[in-house]
Order: structure tokens, then sequence, then C-alpha cells
């Protein structure tokens, strides 16, 4: 059998409400893993919320992470884009006028909004449900930077007016019900698959060479239609978007009536 590459998406695909992953899910990977196919995160979470705790819940070959802004590959750092320190301070100074809230997401850290400043509460409600206290104050002041960032605003065309001013060094990603996903331009969970193949031809190790016909994607929302539209299969979870669904070559259950341990049946890797 030829190898496969999996590509797996977090949220609402390996795990539901927020770190819940089922054991079929982590089973399937397993023996996934130990028929020689690689499995491989690809996910909008930079490293800071992904690194210290889901390899601890399924064995994974590499890690996507902050829509293909950094690849690690068994253990190894292949690639890593950041904005600057300036950029970074154009675009806070940017969020702030149009009285947008966001989560700017590094390797180490992610910094919000002042809680008491944020202009929503859909958005202060996420932000202390799931972020520690560090502030955009503790960005300006620390030495790290941000790989890109999340944001909400209750009017739509905030953000779009944000685009305007900084399209240059940006794209966005439209989650729906006033979430966006913002990332360095030509950045996507589509870019980092390209690099990961190249990547793997060049080590040589493999008896034929890899191609995108031999890549599997699995998620749910709309950041992961690049990597959906970009693979050979593209396989859904039950409760995706509409965008999903709709493009998608099969469609499996969702997370937690064994929907990853069904896709990887139905594609024969088990």
């Amino acid at each position: 059998m030829d190898v496969k590459l999996i590509f797996f998406d977090i949220d609402g695909t390996l795990i539901s409400n927020w770190r819940d992953m089922p054991e079929s899910a982590a089973l399937a990977i397993r023996k996934a893993r130990e028929n020689g196919h690689l499995c491989l995160v690809n996910t909008g979470r930079t490293a800071s919320l992904v690194m210290d705790w889901l390899p601890k819940l399924a064995p994974f070959d590499g890690y996507l992470c902050g829509c293909g802004t950094q690849i690690f590959f068994h253990g190894k750092e292949l690639m890593h884009k950041t904005l600057s320190k300036s950029e970074g301070e154009s675009v806070i100074r940017c969020l702030e006028k149009h009285k947008i809230d966001a989560i700017l997401e590094g390797e180490d850290n992610n910094y919000h909004n002042d809680l008491d400043k944020m202009h929503t509460e859909t958005f202060f409600k996420y932000v202390t449900d799931h972020y520690s206290d560090r502030s955009w104050a503790s960005y300006r002041e620390a030495p790290g930077k941000f790989d890109k960032f999340y944001c909400f605003a209750d009017d739509p065309q905030s953000v779009r007016d944000f685009m305007a001013e900084q399209g240059d060094l940006l794209d966005l990603i439209d989650r729906e019900h006033g979430y966006f996903e913002i990332v360095p331009k030509g950045y996507s969970k589509a870019t980092c698959m390209d690099f990961l193949v190249e990547h793997l031809n060049h080590l040589g190790k493999y008896p034929k060479k890899i191609t995108l016909a031999d890549t599997v994607a699995i998620g749910d929302s709309n950041n992961d239609l690049p990597m959906l539209e970009h693979a050979g299969i593209a396989i859904a979870m039950g409760e995706s978007s509409q965008a999903v669904l709709s493009m998608a070559d099969h469609v499996t259950a969702n997370v937690m009536d064994d929907g990853i341990w069904k896709a990887l049946d139905w594609l024969g890797v088990l």
C-alpha cells in the first residue's frame, strides 16, 4: 500500500470542547501509523496552543501550526514564518483604530487587547474561557513576536476596513458569525502541505515520489477549505460548515461519534 499523508484539523475534527479527544480517534491514528501512513496535524492554532497537550493524547508525525506558518516533523522544526515587531505594532495600531477585538497568537505566547477595553462581550467571554491574561501591552514590552491572529467584530465592515489598510501584509479567512482568522500573506493550510511534500521527497525515504494525490485532509470549518481543496481526498466531519460539506469527497460522523475512526476506516488505512 502506498503511503498516505493524512492531515487533521484539531477543533471540531480531532477534539470537542477545546481538548476532549475520543479514544477511538487516538486508536485510529496509532493504527494508521502502524500501517505505514503519516498522520499530521494541520491547524490554525499556533504552537503555544498545541504542543503542551496534544502530543500526550495521540502520536503524530508532525504538526503544521498557525495556518501554515510553522511546521514540525518528527520533532524538528522545518520552517517558521512570523510577523516582525514593526509589522506587529502596525497590526495592533490598526486593530485599535478600527475597534476590533483580537488575540495575537505566537509560538510561545498569545496576547489579547486589555479586558477592560474590549469592544464586545462575545470576545471577552471567548478570551477569558480559553487564554491566559497577556495583553497587547505585554506584547509591546516582550521580545516575542506573533504569527497570526484571531478576531471578532460585531460589524464585519470594520474588518474589511482593517484589511483595506493591511491587505499587502495579510490574508483574511472568514470563520463566519463575526469571527475572522488573519494570517501572513501567502500562507495557509495548503501551502504547508506543499512544503512538507517537497521536504519528504527531498529526504528520499519513500520508494516512490509523494504527490498531492497521496494526501488526505480531514476538517470541518472554513479555514480548512484550502487544505481540503488541495488534498487528493477531502473528508468532512459530520458537523462541518456548509462550504466544507459541499466540496467534500466523503462525510464522516462528528467528533464524539467516532468520526475520525470512521473516516480512516472508510479510507482503508486501518
